[in-house]
């Protein structure tokens, strides 16, 4: 059995412990360390940049708390001292019906949760708050209470026995109170979750679990196995919390904290247990996992309240990840008390006039990360180093090469591992919901843009075409591109610059489909000259300021056309304001009646007459309707009639209602998962079909209602849209000169331009750091399948394809994964995107049967795939930073965000970065919507990475690493000023402070590593805080 205790600690002669080994911690008198915060906090310990082999000073006053943990966590390399995450109990020890138990009152995973009067509920999650008093108190009882450190036990009164030896054998209790206490020790514990017998309710007590066996049958690789109850003295009403475990990660640790008052005893004593070991304690905790740390804090009659507030300070340092790593491998007293130490230089004290300690914090959105001050090399290999958010420019991935096909070949080899797990990765019920709302976000462009295109190229390509485009290549991108969540579809440049060739084309009476495939051939071979030499890797020169207004340009065009789309219903189906008809229905009408009672025979009538009256003879009606005009209705000796059509005033108005229901319905849906009603796992289900569960809604709504509301018009059968034409396009035509072929380079240049800007930026866009995507980017291998759609398209007669930014953005919104919330308070954290090549693929395939579902697709009323395409359009914006900055203009200061980037730019630089990005955006827009002026669409794009690089001599790098990314090779440096101000921020640690003797000043009296703050209560025994 290997243990330590307080006996074993050298003391000096007034009983303070000294340093054993130099490693330990020497005391001046009853000192208390109080490293109140100030604004700029030590840094944590950290494993880099140190020396293992450079033991600490720590003699005399020349301690630092933080060089002291720092030490130990680099030279404490045990595997069996590697730390868990720890579930912390707190249990008191309580009085019913005249028997003690110890009754459970609080308990940690991540945040403090308390049970609530009448010990049936437990309290909402909330941060612990802690006073100073208690934190020094804490520290003071530590350093003079008792540990046993690495205890091996099998037994739970094995360890009371050992615990209860050492305490006699030190004197901190009388051998007469020995039975007492193991009595004590060993009263039932009372958990809420187990209602009481009923014969405990009657004032009969249950049998005792003073007895509790933590023999454990562990097996060969030391992990705790299952309980055997050696004695037979289990209470039979204990039974583990099994559905709260599902809130605690499966590796954990528990720590019992134990308090409570006892007669006997005059001040504090606080015990500290680690077991070498963790071991089962079925009865004494609430979840059946092992037991590494218990501690025992007894007062005297009146302190409760004292004791439990150490037991929570002692809690909430051992869910801190520094101080857990110190708990596990500290090795004597002194490290326990430096990490202590250190937890307090991280503490913000709050002036009691300004807080109530009473008011429970809420737990933050996201928990500060911890790995800016990594505790332990495993943990560095289990979390990884956390990356900035922001640009690429850094990116390995684009780093230029004169190799040929050298890029091409890195994300080949860096996607080919992950190819498998693409196809796995795509078997979710999230991917079924993003599968359904992006084909039909999708599909609807697609058709729309057909039309379009129809009427631009005198239906040499339709609706079919684009279809037919849509499915070769979304399912070739999807199987083979580097990036798959990207959406191939159309865009409004590619729409101008086929207008553009076929005008070209009709104006000089050549061929336009032979004509458009060389263009198409010659911008397949420029597309292959970058794949070869690696340009791709110019997409780290462009930033988030290019991105964002190419993304909120593409975003504004999908809200302004879902509007304008829904204006255009109005056309056809007119408001009318009156309460009479627009026009009235007229008919030619025939009483069959009176001609059957007359008799054809008996009349003298002309050939088409007798028509009439066989048909008359012939049909059960009584009266037949004909739609002809009045001069046909009076050679066939019919009845002109005329009466009031039915009239529908509300089409135009319902289809507002489905637009807006649609739009507002999937919003509400999709935010729902951050509500508080139902399970988790419910609201998470809803929100990924949000935008599904809104169509299906509407869809039935028109349905009921039967109004003649415009519906989605999709082709019944494969074929080209001109009869005149095939499926093959062949490049040789009589009607064009041999020279056209060479002279369609120059079009195919400008081609190449805007399907590289088109598809790079929106696969930078998706790319970003902040989406988290882990298996890698592929840039170039995303071109070359381009290249190869083009050559497909061109000669198959089909439309050029790239990413469209707004469906690849909604792509990726629809399959961002969070984690499930474990631990009571947590908020789910985002995690990524789930990275699979399944729902492309899907959509792929989709569009391409479309023409053998239109029986489906036929009952969704266009209003609501405007309202589809509105929040596409919404969603993209949702998060941007550019759209965040544009709030700023119209927000008081005082509920201005706390943005990272107002925090280190000033206010009126950051609107001036706004305003710039603002004319860009208008430019952008006003050149998009000018047709003579269209085409250079394009270059305009490139003229915001211009105007970015310009924006360098008014800001500098470290206020663009804020607002913007930085160009490769620009490093944020701070000023002189800044950085003098940043160093000066806190003063507790500055060297030399001066101290006044009688008259004299003399410096250096305290070193200059010692706190300001450092009570000795031995030299100032009237300081405020000697009462501790």
């Amino acid at each position: 059995m290997a243990a330590m205790s307080t006996n074993d600690i050298p003391r000096q002669p007034n009983g303070v412990p000294t340093s054993p080994s130099a490693k330990g911690m020497t005391r001046v008198g009853s000192s208390l360390y109080a490293n109140l915060q100030l604004p700029s906090k030590p840094k944590r310990p950290s494993i880099y940049g140190t020396d293992e082999d450079t033991t600490p000073d720590t003699d005399g006053l020349n301690y630092v708390p933080k060089d002291l943990v720092q030490h130990m966590l680099n030279n404490v390399k045990d595997k069996s001292r590697q730390s868990h995450n720890i579930f912390c109990e707190l249990d008191t020890l309580k009085t019913f019906n005249g028997n003690l138990e110890w009754r459970e009152s609080a308990r940690w995973v991540k945040f403090e949760e308390v049970v609530e009067e009448g010990g049936k509920r437990w309290s909402k999650p909330h941060v612990a708050s802690l006073s100073m008093h208690a934190i020094l108190e804490t520290r003071k009882y530590l350093m003079d209470g008792f540990q046993l450190l690495d205890l091996d036990v099998y037994s739970y009164g094995e360890l009371t026995d050992k615990l209860l030896d050492d305490l006699i054998e030190g004197e901190y209790v009388d051998q007469k109170l020995r039975q007492y206490m193991r009595d004590i020790l060993h009263k039932k514990h009372k958990h809420s979750h187990n209602p009481r017998p009923k014969s405990e309710k009657q004032g009969k007590l249950s049998t005792s679990a003073s007895s509790i066996s933590l023999y454990s049958n562990e097996s060969q690789n030391g992990q705790a196995g299952s309980t055997v109850d050696a004695e037979g003295l289990l209470t039979q009403d204990y039974k583990p919390n099994s559905a709260f475990m599902r809130k605690i990660q499966k590796d954990s640790e528990v720590c019992n904290i134990m308090v409570g008052e006892l007669d006997e005893l005059d001040e504090p004593l606080l015990i500290f247990v680690r077991l070498k070991e963790p071991r089962i304690l079925e009865g004494v905790s609430a979840v059946k996992l092992p037991t590494r740390f218990l501690l025992f804090i007894f007062g005297p009659p009146g302190s409760e309240k004292r004791c439990r507030e150490m037991g929570r300070c002692i809690a909430t340092m051992m869910i801190d990840d520094v101080f857990r790593e110190v708990a596990y491998k500290g090795r004597v007293l002194a490290d326990l008390i430096a990490g202590l130490d250190e937890f307090v230089e991280q503490v913000t004290v709050l002036p009691p006039s300004e807080w109530n300690p009473t008011i429970r914090i809420e737990p933050p959105q996201k928990v500060q990360s911890q790995l800016h001050r990594p505790v332990s090399m495993a943990n560095l290999k289990e979390h990884g180093h956390e990356e900035k958010e922001g640009g690429h420019g850094d990116d390995p991935a684009l780093a230029s090469s004169k190799i040929p096909f050298y890029g091409l070949a890195q994300d080949i080899k860096r996607k080919l591992p992950w190819y498998l797990s693409d196809f796995k990765d795509g078997i979710h019920v999230q991917c079924l919901a993003s599968f359904i709302y992006v084909f039909l976000g999708t599909f609807t462009p697609n058709v729309t843009f057909g039309g379009l295109l129809g009427q631009a190229t005198d239906q040499y390509m339709g609706v079919m075409e684009c279809i037919f485009a849509a499915a070769i290549t979304g399912i070739l991108y999807a199987l083979f591109a580097g990036q798959p969540l990207n959406i191939i579809g159309s865009t409004g440049p590619m729409l101008v610059l086929e207008q553009i060739i076929y005008t070209l084309c009709k104006d000089n009476g050549w061929d336009f489909m032979p004509a458009r495939c060389w263009v198409g051939l010659w911008t397949a071979g420029f597309i292959l000259l970058i794949v070869i030499f690696n340009l791709s890797s110019l997409v780290k020169y462009i930033t988030r300021f290019t991105e964002d207004s190419f993304a909120t340009l593409i975003a504004i065009i999908f809200i302004v056309e879902a509007f304008s789309k829904l204006l255009s219903i109005e056309t056809d189906h007119p408001v009318n304001f009156g309460n009479h008809p627009t026009d009235d229905i007229c008919s030619c009408i025939y009483n069959c009646t009176v001609l059957n009672a007359t008799g054809g025979h008996n009349m003298s009538l002309s050939s088409e007459h007798m028509d009439i009256w066989h048909l008359c003879h012939n049909s059960t009606n009584d009266v037949l309707s004909y739609n002809w005009n009045t001069t046909t209705c009076d050679l066939k000796a019919g009845t002109w009639s005329c009466k009031s059509a039915p009239y529908i005033p509300d089409v135009f108005f319902f289809s507002v209602l489905l637009f807006l229901g649609t739009f507002g319905l999937a919003v509400t849906l999709k935010d729902f998962k951050a509500a508080t009603v139902f399970p988790t796992f419910v609201r998470q289900l809803i929100s990924d079909f949000a935008v599904l569960l809104s169509i299906i809604i509407f869809v039935v709504v028109d349905i009921v209602c039967k109004l003649p509301t415009p519906k989605l018009t999709v082709p019944d059968k494969f074929a080209p849209t001109r009869s005149d034409r095939g499926w093959l396009i062949s490049p040789v035509s009589d009607k064009n000169p041999w020279w056209l072929a060479l002279a369609a380079a120059l079009p195919a240049i400008l081609c190449v331009i805007l399907v590289f800007l088109d598809q790079q930026i929106t696969a930078v866009i998706v790319n970003r750091k902040e989406h988290k995507m882990r298996k890698g980017v592929g840039y170039h291998l995303d071109m070359l399948i381009i290249c190869i759609t083009i050559v497909i398209h061109s000669i198959l007669g089909l439309p050029w394809y790239v990413a469209a930014t707004v469906s690849a953005l909604a792509h990726i919104n629809s399959l961002k994964r969070e984690s499930e919330t474990a631990a009571p308070g947590e908020k789910p954290q985002f995690l990524g995107c789930r990275e699979q090549r399944v729902t492309a693929l899907a959509i792929g395939i989709l569009s391409g049967a479309a023409v053998f579902i239109t029986n489906i697709l036929r009952v969704i009323p266009m209003a609501v795939l405007y309202g589809v395409f509105f929040y596409m359009g919404f969603s993209a914006l949702r998060g941007m930073q550019f759209v965040d900055r544009l709030f700023l203009f119209i927000q008081p200061v005082k509920y201005q965000p706390d943005l990272p980037y107002l925090r280190h730019v000033q206010l009126y630089r950051v609107h001036i970065f706004t305003i710039i990005q603002i004319l860009c955006l208008v430019v952008l827009w006003v050149v998009k919507s000018i047709k003579l002026i269209s085409i250079g669409f394009p270059m305009m794009v490139l003229a915001t990475g211009v105007v970015r690089k310009m924006m360098e001599w008014y800001y500098t790098q470290y206020e663009l690493s804020f607002l913007d990314d930085l160009l490769p090779g620009k490093h944020a440096e701070k000023t002189e000023e800044r950085k003098h101000k940043v160093e000066k921020i806190n003063f507790a640690f500055e060297p030399d402070p001066i101290t006044v003797v009688g008259d004299k000043p003399i410096t250096g009296v305290v070193d200059k590593k010692r706190p300001l703050f450092f009570v000795d209560e031995k030299e100032n025994s009237t300081d405020s805080t000697y009462h501790l």
